[in-house]
């Protein structure tokens, strides 16, 4: 059986919110702006996550063949989880100490108290 725990990673809350998005549809593939916009992350934190991502064999990257002088934009490298790197994606992310509440950016209301 496959251990959500992986070296090099540390399962922080911005690395929660990169895998919860990636999950959303983890066949497709994101560039980096997209999953900046699904996680709700600044570039500066998404873009070195997805690196060590990469790194342990949960996603894979090329760039577009694009050319940025006739798309008006640099190049996109776009990114997808690996079949494995989804599975471990969804052990570690059950097994994370990081409540699924905490996740959520709107305070909820408590139900069923009278």
């Amino acid at each position: 059986m496959m251990s959500g725990k992986s070296p090099g990673l540390r399962m922080t809350l911005a690395t929660q919110l990169a895998l919860r998005a990636m999950l959303a549809e983890p066949t497709r593939e994101m560039y980096g702006l997209q999953i900046c916009q699904a996680a709700e992350l600044p570039s500066g934190t998404i873009h070195p996550i997805l690196a060590r991502l990469e790194r342990l064999g949960w996603l894979e990257s090329h760039w577009e063949d694009a050319v940025p002088q006739v798309e008006g934009r640099p190049r996109r490298r776009y990114y997808r989880l690996t079949e494995d790197g989804a599975e471990r994606a969804r052990i570690a992310l059950a097994q994370a100490t990081t409540s699924a509440a905490a996740l959520s950016l709107h305070p909820r209301a408590a139900g069923g108290l009278a």
